[in-house]
């Protein structure tokens, strides 16, 4: 089935797409504060990561890390926002889904100071 919130493609499809991706990121850091939290952080540690990067690929391992933060969170929170869209009451299979939604974000942050650990001691 043909969806009419779809486009239909072309340069205009990437306009629409990269305006949707912006607006995205601004609802994040307007509402979100895990993700604030994990942007300034990011901000922070990137000078950081170009600075002990010993080459290319170290510091683009460090700086993925710390987007792969940022990514996972940006989809938990979007989990969390259909979730409180359907409803507000305690239901156990949203609970259940916003639970797995925090440990992705759990297991992103320790894979990134793995990283970071790994890249110090190195």
């Amino acid at each position: 089935m043909y969806s009419p919130y779809k486009s239909k493609g072309g340069f205009s499809r990437l306009l629409s797409a990269l305006r949707y991706s912006i607006q995205g990121l601004i609802i994040a850091v307007k509402h979100e504060a895990a993700f604030r939290q994990e942007l300034i952080l990011a901000v922070v540690l990137t000078p950081v990561a170009l600075w002990i990067s010993e080459n290319v690929f170290e510091a683009v391992l460090l700086i993925g890390s710390l987007l792969f933060v940022l990514i996972i969170e940006l989809l938990n929170s979007a989990l969390e926002a259909v979730a409180d869209t359907i409803t507000i009451d305690h239901h156990p299979m949203i609970g259940r889904a916003k639970d797995l939604g925090s440990a992705a974000v759990l297991l992103s942050l320790t894979m990134a100071s793995l990283i970071w650990i790994g890249v110090i001691l190195a």
